[in-house]
C-alpha cells in the first residue's frame, strides 16, 4: 500500500510541477479576427478543380496556426481556404498543400463518418446564431467522404447527425484541392435584421495525418479542439436568403424477411413489405420540426458482443438517426453513468428480455437560439405479444448565459398501457431533472446534473446527481467526478450503471512534450483513484482502484504506448456471478497491470496488442487483445481483432474459464457513395456466431438502397437456435 501511494503522489506532483511551469494558454480574443465571403455572379461546379474565375477573385485564408506536434511554429504543410456564396449555398473552396502530394496522403478507408484522427481531414466550423457554445462541423478528406457533426460547448460531440450538402475532391502532386457547396437550407442562423451585418462564427482546421500536424483557423490552444467557438472567427459579406419553406421529406420502402429456427424446425417467420419515412420542417430559421411514421433503423449498425466481467451495467450507444440528431441538447449526455433520458429505452418490450419493438411514430421539436434552447420528443411504440404499447415523451429548456455557461431542466415520461390480454395494468414513470454548464475560464469546465424519479409500479422516488469540474491547458490536466445514484432511482428512459451508489473521482495528469526525446509527440503521466461506496448507507464500502499510467505516450506518428497498474480493493456482498463464476462474498485486495501498444494507425498495415494480467478476486486473470488492420488502398480494408481470457481459481469453486471472441471485418467501396461492409463475430462463451452484411449506395445526396443480412447461431458447428434476417430498403430524400 505505501507503495502504491508514493507512486500515486509522485505522478501527482508531476502534475503540479506542469502547472507551475505555465499553461501557454491564451484566452479568447477580444476582437475576433474578420474573414469575407464574396457573392458570386457565375455559376460554381462541384468538381473539387476550383477552376472558376471567381475562386481567385476572393479573399484567402491563409494565416492557420499550428497546435499538433507542438503549439505555434513553421506549418509544414500550409492551407489556403476562400469563401463564396449565392442565393442557395455557401461555397468553400480549400487547397491543401503538401510537397510529396499524393504520396503523403493518409486514408483508411472510405466511409462516411470517418476517423477523424487518422485520416487527412479538412474541416469547417460554423456557429451561424453565435452561441459560442454550438459548432456544425462539415468535414472531407483527399477522397471526399464526408463528417458532419454537432459539438456542444467543445464537450459533447453528436457524429452521427447527417446534414444535406456536397463535397468534391481532387489529388495533385502538390497536394490535395475540396470544394465544398453547403445548402443555407441546411444551417441554422437567426432571421437577418435589417440594416445589422451578418457575422457568423466560423473555425478552420487541417490534419496532415503523416506528419500529425494540425492546423487551425484562427489561433485556438492546443489544450481545446477546433469546436470551441468562443474563439471562433467572423465570417462577414453575407447576404444570406430570407427565410422560406424548408421542407425536407425522407419516404422509404422496405422488404423484410427473417426467420427462426430451433434445430431444423422453424419456429417463427416474417415475410413482409414496410412504408414509411421522415419530415423535416425548418419553421423558421430556429425552430425545426421532425416526424418519423411506421419508423425502421434497419440500417443501423449493430452491436458488437462484450465479455462483461464487471460489477457496472454495459453502456451501449445509440444507434439509430432519428434519436441521434440533436442529442447532445439532452441533460445528461455526453456520459456513460447517469442518463435521465437514454433514447435506447425507446423500442424495446418492457420486458426481462427487452426484445425489440416497432414503433408508430414520433415527433422532435428543437427551438435553438442564442439565448436559449426549447427541445420536445413524443414517441409511439407498439404492442407486441408480450408487451403493452407504450408513450414516451421528454421535454428539455436550456437558458445560456455569459460567454460558455448555461442552466437547464428537463422532463421525462413514460406512459405503459394497461391490456388485458397480458393481464397488465397502466403504470407511467417520471424523472425532473435540473443540470448546467458553467466555463469560468476557457480551461476551467464545471457540470451538475441532479434527478429525481417517481415510478407508479413501486411508488418510489429516487434520485441521483452527477457533479464534474475540470481543469485543461497544455501542460496538465486535474478532474474530479461525483456520481450517485439512490436505490429508488428508477427513469425508465433512462440510464444508470448501478444503483445505492455514490462515486468519486479524483486525478490527473501532466502533458509533458520532452524535446530530448525528437521521437515523442507527447507524454502523459498521472493517476485516478475510484472509490464507490452506498448511496444510502455511506460507511459501507463496494470498491476502490488506483489507475496508475507512469507511461502513456504518443510518439511522433501518433503510434501509442502504455504501461499501468491498477490496485483494487473489493466488498462483495451480493450475489455476483461474473461469466457465471460465483464469488463468495467477502472482502478481495489485488493488483492488475496492464501493457498495450498501438502502431501508427493511419498506415495500410496497423496492428494493436494489450496484455491485462494480475490476480483476480481469490485466483487470476489474464486478458490479450489483438488487432491487426490491413488497408492496402481506401477501397479495401481487412480488419480481425482476437480477445481472450483466462481465468483460473476464481470464484467459490476456484473455477477455471477460458473464453474466445473473434470478430474480422471487410469493407469494399467503389468510391465513398456505394460501399460493403461485413463482420462476423464468435464467441466461445455463449458459443454464438453473428454474421451482418450491408450494401449501401448514396445514389443521389442522403438518398439510400440499403441492402442487409444478418444471422445469428447459437452453436455454430451444431446449430440449435439460428435467427436468419434479410432486409432490403430504399430511401429518397427530397429538400423544398
Amino acid at each position: 500500500m505505501r507503495y502504491y501511494l508514493m507512486t500515486l503522489v509522485l505522478m501527482l506532483q508531476s502534475v503540479l510541477i506542469a502547472q507551475q511551469r505555465g499553461t501557454d494558454n491564451f484566452p479568447p480574443p477580444e476582437i475576433p479576427v474578420e474573414i469575407k465571403a464574396s457573392r458570386t455572379s457565375g455559376k460554381i461546379i462541384i468538381d473539387g478543380k476550383l477552376n472558376e474565375t471567381e475562386w481567385q477573385n476572393t479573399e484567402a485564408v491563409t494565416d492557420f496556426f499550428r497546435v499538433e506536434p507542438a503549439q505555434g511554429g513553421v506549418i509544414k504543410n500550409p492551407t489556403t481556404v476562400r469563401v463564396l456564396y449565392d442565393n442557395k449555398y455557401l461555397y468553400f473552396g480549400v487547397f491543401a498543400k503538401d510537397s510529396l502530394g499524393k504520396k503523403n496522403i493518409r486514408m483508411q478507408d472510405l466511409r462516411r463518418d470517418f476517423n477523424s484522427g487518422e485520416n487527412d481531414v479538412f474541416g469547417i466550423q460554423i456557429d451561424a446564431q453565435n452561441t459560442k457554445q454550438y459548432a456544425a462541423s462539415f468535414q472531407t478528406t483527399p477522397y471526399g467522404n464526408q463528417l458532419d457533426l454537432q459539438s456542444f460547448n467543445d464537450n459533447n460531440t453528436d457524429r452521427d447527425w447527417n446534414a444535406l450538402w456536397s463535397v468534391r475532391t481532387q489529388r495533385t502532386d502538390e497536394g490535395y484541392y475540396a470544394e465544398f457547396a453547403i445548402p443555407f437550407k441546411s444551417i441554422r442562423y437567426d432571421k437577418p435584421v435589417e440594416g445589422v451585418p451578418i457575422e457568423w462564427g466560423i473555425t478552420f482546421y487541417r490534419l496532415a495525418r503523416k506528419d500529425f500536424e494540425k492546423t487551425v483557423f484562427p489561433a485556438i490552444p492546443q489544450s481545446f479542439s477546433q469546436n470551441r467557438m468562443v474563439y471562433a472567427a467572423k465570417l462577414t459579406g453575407l447576404e444570406v436568403p430570407p427565410p422560406s419553406a424548408n421542407i425536407r421529406i425522407e419516404p422509404y420502402a422496405l422488404y423484410q424477411y427473417d426467420e427462426s429456427k430451433t434445430g431444423n424446425t422453424i419456429t417463427n417467420k416474417l415475410n413482409e413489405p414496410k412504408i414509411g419515412g421522415d419530415v423535416k420542417w425548418a419553421i423558421n430559421p430556429n425552430a425545426v420540426l421532425d416526424l418519423t411514421i411506421n419508423t425502421d433503423f434497419a440500417q443501423a449498425d449493430v452491436d458488437r458482443a462484450v465479455n462483461n466481467l464487471e460489477r457496472f451495467n454495459i453502456f451501449f450507444p445509440e444507434r439509430r438517426q432519428f434519436f441521434l440528431e440533436n442529442s447532445g441538447i439532452w441533460a445528461g449526455g455526453g456520459n456513460s453513468e447517469l442518463r435521465p433520458f437514454f433514447s435506447r429505452t425507446i423500442g424495446l418490450e418492457n420486458t426481462f428480455n427487452a426484445a425489440p419493438a416497432p414503433l408508430d411514430a414520433g415527433a422532435r421539436y428543437t427551438d435553438r437560439n442564442e439565448n436559449r434552447t426549447i427541445a420536445a420528443l413524443a414517441v409511439r411504440q407498439r404492442d407486441t405479444d408480450n408487451s403493452p404499447a407504450s408513450t414516451f415523451g421528454v421535454a428539455r429548456y436550456t437558458q445560456n448565459y455569459g460567454k460558455e455557461n448555461n442552466v437547464g431542466a428537463m422532463v421525462t415520461y413514460r406512459l405503459d398501457d394497461s391490456s388485458e390480454d397480458l393481464g397488465v395494468s397502466s403504470q407511467n414513470n417520471t424523472t425532473i431533472s435540473v443540470d448546467g454548464f458553467i466555463r469560468p475560464k476557457s480551461e476551467i469546465t464545471l457540470s451538475y446534473l441532479l434527478s429525481t424519479s417517481l415510478d407508479s409500479e413501486t411508488g418510489d422516488t429516487g434520485y441521483a446527481g452527477r457533479i464534474f469540474a475540470g481543469s485543461r491547458t497544455n501542460k496538465y490536466y486535474l478532474g474530479y467526478v461525483n456520481t450517485f445514484v439512490s436505490d429508488t432511482y428508477t427513469p425508465s428512459m433512462g440510464f444508470v450503471f448501478q444503483k445505492d451508489v455514490m462515486y468519486h473521482s479524483p486525478g490527473g495528469y501532466a502533458i509533458l512534450r520532452p524535446k530530448g526525446l525528437p521521437f515523442v509527440r507527447r507524454w502523459d503521466p498521472g493517476a485516478f483513484f475510484n472509490y464507490y461506496h452506498d448511496f444510502e448507507d455511506f460507511g459501507n464500502f463496494q470498491q476502490a482502484s488506483i489507475y496508475i499510467f507512469p507511461i502513456y505516450t504518443w510518439f511522433k506518428d501518433n503510434s501509442f504506448v502504455e504501461a499501468s497498474f491498477t490496485p483494487t480493493w473489493q466488498n462483495i456482498n451480493f450475489n455476483f456471478a461474473p461469466l457465471g463464476l460465483e464469488i463468495e462474498e467477502g472482502e478481495y485486495h489485488y493488483t492488475r497491470f496492464l501493457v498495450r501498444y498501438n502502431t501508427d494507425q493511419s498506415k495500410k498495415l496497423s496492428g494493436s496488442i494489450r496484455y491485462d494480467f494480475g490476480n483476480f478476486y481469490n485466483g487470476t486473470r489474464t486478458t490479450v487483445l489483438a488487432g491487426l488492420r490491413y488497408a492496402p488502398s481506401p477501397h479495401i480494408s481487412l480488419s480481425a481483432d482476437y480477445e481472450h481470457n483466462n481465468i483460473n481459481g476464481v470464484g467459490i469453486l476456484q473455477g477455471d474459464l477460458d473464453t474466445d471472441l473473434y470478430t474480422a471485418s471487410l469493407r469494399l467501396a467503389l468510391n465513398p457513395r456505394v460501399q460493403l461492409s461485413t463482420f462476423y463475430q464468435y464467441n466461445s462463451f455463449d458459443e454464438q456466431g453473428r454474421w451482418n452484411i450491408r450494401f449501401s449506395w448514396e445514389y443521389m445526396p442522403l438518398s439510400f438502397i440499403y441492402l442487409v443480412f444478418n444471422d445469428t447461431q447459437t452453436d455454430v458447428f451444431d446449430p440449435i437456435q439460428r435467427n436468419t434476417q434479410f432486409i432490403s430498403k430504399i430511401t429518397f430524400l427530397k429538400q423544398f
